[in-house]
């Protein structure tokens, strides 16, 4: 990846692909959580009235650079699950993630349950399509930067402790390694807080709509994800859910205070990080 802040919208991408293979294994039961809405919209105040879209990318890229000089390692826990949009849960992993700057990623399966099936077709290919990203072994230009999206100014907004600059990305191609939908970047430290969005190109005939949300959480100085959620809506088999739980990071080990995410903490409570070769990740 070249200059620009690397999402992992990549990786959401992949698995609504990925989640087709298990669509005939899955059927529904109880009502699901789904993200929580953001507060209203309001305008750009006057500090913000002459911030354009290419200004915001110069402000995100810049301190995005500065963070990812400074992570060295990090480990988290990810809980990745496959439910009905009933709450019925078909399949869940349990996954420790070590990360080693600059790209190396290493998982290992802590436990596991529901259908081996979707365990195998989905939440494993999942997995290993990041580590392939990740090591560079899969080439996807699919950064949040100016050569991919154009941004829009649409206002402000607050997301959980988080004041947010809200805007509208527009992808410059279809390709089903982009979206498009709203990005929430911290006015503080210009990293994202929250993606909301769509694959900009339809992934198949047999996925009618595929909507996603990912939000990420501060520790000390870096933004990390916190949790994802995909509904996707399968011909024949109805809505289905993908969901990413990210907690108990441990960030720059030795070194820094990073304080981890309490198992109790909300999605809503986080916000965004930018990390990479200086591409929105």
């Amino acid at each position: 990846m070249k200059l620009g802040l690397r999402s992992k919208v990549p990786t959401l991408m992949t698995g609504l692909t990925v989640a087709l293979a298990a669509a005939a294994a899955l059927a529904a039961d109880r009502p699901a959580a789904g993200p929580v809405p953001p507060p209203p919209l309001t305008p750009l105040s006057p500090a913000y009235e002459g911030m354009t879209g290419e200004l915001l990318f110069a402000k995100m890229l810049e301190s995005s650079r500065t963070r990812d000089a400074r992570l060295r390692q990090y480990s988290a826990v990810r809980t990745y699950s496959v439910t009905s949009d009933k709450g019925k849960l078909y399949a869940q992993e349990v996954v420790r993630v070590d990360y080693q700057a600059p790209d190396r990623k290493n998982f290992r399966t802590v436990s596991e349950e529901g259908s081996a099936m979707v365990r195998d077709l989905v939440l494993k290919r999942l997995i290993e399509s990041e580590s392939e990203t990740s090591s560079g072994r899969a080439h996807h230009d699919s950064a949040i930067r100016p050569a991919n999206y154009e941004f829009s100014l649409l206002g402000e907004q607050d997301i959980g402790p988080y004041h947010c600059l809200v805007a509208e990305a527009m992808p410059k191609r279809k390709d089903k390694y982009l979206f498009e939908g709203r990005v929430w970047i911290d006015a503080q430290d210009y990293a994202i807080v929250r993606i909301d969005g769509q694959p900009a190109q339809r992934l198949s005939f047999w996925i009618t709509r595929a909507d996603f949300v990912r939000q990420y959480q501060k520790i000390g100085e870096f933004w990390l994800p916190a949790r994802d959620q995909t509904l996707v809506q399968v011909r024949l088999y109805g809505r289905k859910f993908l969901t990413i739980d990210h907690r108990d990071y441990t960030v720059n080990a030795a070194t820094d205070a990073a304080t981890p995410i309490e198992s109790g903490q909300t999605a809503s409570d986080a916000t965004s990080r930018q990390q990479g070769e200086a591409t929105i990740r």
